[in-house]
């Protein structure tokens, strides 16, 4: 089993913000939406956000205000960003595009307001003290991502159960990385698969990644849980369709631009979550004593017309299991 360039992966209390010391735009309570990538490949869950305000009495311009911050996929520009948010003293901060988010948030303030996403388990990352009682100015919605790493292992598993070797494409610069690699070596060395990791944190990076598993003959990837990937999730399709390479991914919007299969819960859904949270907080909730929201549902999605390019045939268990079917 190879770990390329792995190794280093491996080894307050809450306080209502005053309604008058908030920024105004033209009057209106502000949002801080910080995120770690960019507003085109976000541009479908900052509208899922915007329904969430909505279902809670909120619209952008009309009554509520939005400070955007995107990190264009640099998690090392979010504490300047989040602190630039403090500074402003916005109402509620969202802090979104992946867990670097959230952490940066957390670390900025322990005043104002906060609502996270992340794909990862808020309470091992220290964001809230429990699900159920989050405590302190935070809380937000998780969608597991990273947990499901085992589930995607298996899944592709059944699909290519020739390949004995797969590829594990992960950021390294994010916080979860360590612990959905584990889960993902762990699942499959129980199916006696081994796994060659590749770690990616540009587009370069990512190119260079789909080449080398193309030259070493990999049977199959699982891309990781991760923002950054989720940005240039077009990339990556295209990259899994230029070398011919059946892959896995997280969410259901990969397979949507034509990749083979995911598996896991909604990120749009997470978002309009969000969004009732921030307008929830707004209308005099505390964070602290909202429940973070936890997915329900997972979805199995697979696209007929990618397997068909790719020569594979979709067993008839995967097909009956599957929640959506693009043909």
């Amino acid at each position: 089993m190879r770990r390329r360039e792995f190794i280093t992966l491996l080894g307050g209390a809450a306080v209502t913000w005053p309604v008058a010391a908030r920024p105004q735009q033209s009057g209106l309570p502000v949002i801080g939406f910080l995120n770690a990538q960019s507003s085109a490949e976000y541009a479908i869950y900052l509208a899922a956000f915007r329904t969430g305000l909505g279902e809670a009495g909120y619209t952008e311009h009309r009554n509520v205000g939005i400070e955007y911050k995107w990190a264009q996929g640099r998690y090392d520009r979010l504490p300047e960003y989040a602190a630039d948010l403090v500074r402003q003293r916005v109402a509620v901060i969202a802090a979104t595009g992946g867990t670097p988010s959230a952490l940066a948030a957390k670390a900025a303030t322990t005043i104002i307001p906060i609502v996270f996403t992340t794909v990862a388990n808020p309470v091992e990352l220290g964001l809230v003290s429990s699900f159920n009682r989050p405590g302190g100015n935070i809380t937000g919605v998780t969608f597991t991502l990273n947990e499901m790493g085992t589930k995607r292992v298996e899944l592709l598993h059944e699909l290519v159960p020739q390949a004995t070797t797969v590829g594990f494409l992960t950021n390294p610069s994010n916080p979860i990385a360590a612990s959905e690699a584990r889960d993902v070596l762990s699942a499959a060395g129980h199916l006696g698969v081994a796994v060659e990791v590749e770690a990616a944190g540009n587009e370069r990076e990512i190119d260079a990644a789909f080449a080398g598993f193309a030259q070493r003959r990999i049977g199959a990837v699982l891309v990781g849980a991760d923002g950054l990937f989720v940005n240039w999730r077009n990339r990556l399709a295209s990259l899994a369709a230029r070398y011919a390479i059946p892959t896995i991914y997280s969410l259901a919007e990969y397979v949507a631009i034509g990749g083979l299969m995911s598996y896991g819960a909604s990120q749009k859904d997470a978002y309009r979550q969000l969004g009732v949270y921030a307008g929830r907080i707004l209308n005099g909730e505390r964070p602290g004593d909202l429940p973070v929201v936890q997915p329900t549902k997972f979805d199995l999605v697979i696209n007929l017309k990618t397997a068909k390019a790719l020569g594979l045939t979709f067993p008839d268990k995967l097909l009956a299991l599957a929640d959506e079917v693009i043909e």
